[in-house]
């Protein structure tokens, strides 16, 4: 029976893959035993509810071999879930859904995407980006059992299994995660290494050596190996060895052999990237005591061992929680409460009690601001935790309050995090917290944006609130010079669909911004903040802050309200355009300043009130300028084809930023002086 389920789950890769003419069915075939043995004999999973909290979590990250993770979904009868947290009848993943493989609207898409198919623990894709979002859900696993649980009530004991390749040890990321989760002793934490010597180009002798079980020795981890991955006896007693492991994460390196289909037969080619043909499957379905011309094939016996096996218990240790929760609940129902919210993505009453409010005059830096009212709301909202990459004390980002402490191996309910010099794994880590429901959130210099990209597009495809908080926003950085001034920085978020990019104007727009992202259920933001201290804007002069969550609105305006130029802007220089607006009104010309903290933000307001974009930006209006310290792409848009961007066409300079300031064209006096020029040619 063993062998039989394993070669439905070769089968149906084989047959998949075929069917698009377009997938991977190496890595499905060699891995099915592994894949076989977790799920049916170790994991404790509930197929009939796949969202249970306390269940242990399978991550992919070798993506590329969804038809594997694909399988297993449909033979253990992974039951569909909605959009409101509700278990339907119908499976996550038919049969239909396979033969559909990589085809429109299939739930089997290429690579693996949340929220798309129920079980779907994570979007995975690029290599090593499974591992470390592994590492934040261990992290948050061990934060919440700090919280909630209590003796005699483990609410919170999951463990969490990603299998990963060649590929995933080779990025750097996945060194990144290894060497924080080690040190961090997640023990509830195990990756599951395909150790087949073969990536696209060939074996990996070509360019990759590395003592794999050494390194990670280094790096604190138990390490154990299975030297055959057909054989069901050794990994389990792998797995085994994985829970019994109590100080330290576990690698179980596996020895396979990728992508054969007759036996003897190796090709790279259709290991990774091709179908391996209708003969060839037919030799192998022969090798493997197939029917050779049955397609799609699951024998009833397959899917009723499943249900005896993962099926069943499953469901008595879901069942066991339940009722230990409804103990839980008559015993602490302040706590089963917070659990439920926190479940759903949902404040707690009062969460944005002693926000700060800050009076005008006085210069504050928006990093500033934002570390005080990030300490507000982490007060109140106790899932809220994070760090930075070990750069806490510039983008002030530090917890504070009595209680918060520092997150470690010998602490888990610390709410400060510290990734280390990690920005990727960061990114990756962050995802894995906010899909375990935390809401996490990290932070270091805009510059540094670059090296979590991949982690940041994946927040916003897999529409999860993670919060990213960037500081040293512009040229203000000064004499650290270009290679830390952001140029393009803004422009590559903003390009990011599902992205909301922040950059208040001053510390009130900043407090605004938080209040926003409090509210965020499924959008990721990047919060965009200065360095240098920044005017505090007179708000019984100009607009209330207040018009942060439409995206941009009227700070200063023309007297009837009928300006003759526009001047757009955000972040720091908002107040350099209401410094030239004063002078243009004091030499009688009409000027409108808005503020434009978030370009999606407003796009999405303007979608339900289509009137609000006229209120703002009036299209008789043709005189427009808009002034931001990075890169001018992008504000066509907004200024049009005969408006003028004062922006950053270089890269910045090693000065004090008011020489930078005078020389990249950010001041007041040459903002007028665009202002003249584009009314002119208006006229």
């Amino acid at each position: 029976m063993d062998q039989l389920c394993v070669n439905t789950i070769r089968t149906l890769a084989m047959d998949a893959v075929q069917a698009a003419n377009s997938g991977h069915p190496g890595t499905p075939m060699a891995l099915a035993p592994v894949a076989y043995c977790l799920w049916q004999r170790v994991l404790r999973f509930d197929p009939s509810h796949p969202i249970w909290p306390n269940r242990d979590r399978f991550v992919l990250s070798v993506g590329h071999a969804s038809m594997l993770l694909y399988a297993m979904l449909h033979l253990s009868g992974v039951k569909a879930v909605n959009p409101k947290y509700e278990t339907l009848g119908q499976l996550s993943v038919t049969l239909g859904d396979i033969k559909r493989f990589r085809q429109l609207d299939s739930k089997c898409p290429g690579h693996p995407e949340y929220r798309w198919t129920s079980g779907v623990e994570t979007t995975t894709g690029p290599l090593g980006q499974g591992l470390a979002t592994s590492v934040g859900m261990a992290i948050a696993e061990r934060w919440l059992a700090s919280y909630f649980n209590r003796p005699g009530f483990n609410l919170f004991d999951y463990d969490i299994y990603a299998l990963c390749g060649d590929g995933c040890m080779m990025e750097g990321i996945s060194g990144e995660a290894a060497s924080l989760a080690g040190h961090l002793k997640l023990d509830n934490l195990c990756w599951i290494y395909d150790n087949n010597h073969i990536t696209i180009e060939g074996n990996t002798a070509l360019a990759y050596s590395d003592d794999v079980a050494t390194r990670f020795i280094g790096h604190g981890w138990n390490v154990t190996r299975v030297g055959d991955a057909n054989d069901l006896e050794m990994l389990e007693r792998a797995f085994r060895t994985f829970k019994s492991t109590s100080d330290r994460p576990t690698l179980i390196i596996v020895d396979s052999h990728i992508a054969y289909g007759a036996p003897n037969r190796q090709d790279t080619s259709a290991a990774h990237g091709e179908p391996l043909g209708e003969e060839e499957i037919r030799l192998a379905k022969r090798h493997y005591g197939w029917p050779p011309d049955a397609k799609f094939l699951v024998p009833d016996e397959v899917l009723e061992h499943f249900q005896k096996g993962i099926g069943a218990r499953g469901l008595a240790l879901h069942q066991a929680w339940r009722a230990q929760f409804e103990e839980y609940r008559r015993q602490y129902p302040v706590l089963a409460e917070e659990g439920y919210r926190l479940l759903r993505r949902e404040l707690p009453d009062g969460w944005d009690k002693g926000f700060p409010a800050f009076s005008p005059g006085k210069a504050i830096a928006t990093r500033d601001a934002s570390g005080q009212a990030l300490n507000a709301l982490a007060e109140n909202v106790p899932c809220l935790l994070g760090g930075s990459a070990d750069l806490g004390p510039s983008c002030k980002t530090r917890l504070t309050f009595e209680g918060a402490g520092d997150f470690s191996a010998q602490n888990p309910a610390g709410r400060n995090l510290h990734f280390g010099i990690r920005e990727h794994a960061m990114g990756a880590i962050l995802n894995g917290l906010s899909l375990s429901k935390i809401r996490p959130f990290g932070s270091g210099f805009l510059i540094f944006s670059d090296y979590a990209r991949t982690a940041i597009r994946l927040s916003a495809l897999m529409e999860i609130p993670v919060i990213h908080i960037f500081t040293h926003d512009s040229i203000g950085v000064g004499e650290d010079g270009p290679t830390h001034q952001p140029v393009e920085h803004l422009a590559s978020l903003r390009a990011i669909p599902g992205l909301i990019t922040l950059r208040p104007a001053d510390a009130n727009e900043t407090v605004e911004a938080w209040r926003v992202i409090a509210g965020f259920r499924h959008e990721p933001v990047a919060l965009i903040l200065t360095r240098q201290a920044v005017p505090t804007l007179d708000r019984t002069k100009y607009a209330a802050a207040e018009g942060v969550p439409r995206g941009a609105y009227v700070l200063a305006d023309a007297d009837d309200g009928r300006p003759h130029v526009l001047l757009l802007a955000t972040g720091s220089e908002v107040a350099l355009c209401v410094e030239a607006y004063e002078t243009l009104k004091a030499e009688g010309i009409k000027a409108r300043v808005v503020s434009m903290p978030s370009w999606e933000m407003f796009e999405y307001y303007c979608r339900d009130h289509p009137d609000y974009r006229e209120q703002v930006l009036p299209e008789s209006v043709n005189a427009r300028v808009s002034v931001e310290k990075g890169s001018t792409l992008g504000w066509a848009r907004y200024v049009g084809r005969s408006g003028h961007s004062i922006g950053m066409e270089t890269f910045g300079a090693s000065a004090p930023l008011r020489e930078l300031q005078k020389k990249f064209g950010f001041t007041p006096e040459n903002i007028v002086a665009a202002a003249k020029l584009q009314i002119a040619k208006a006229r």
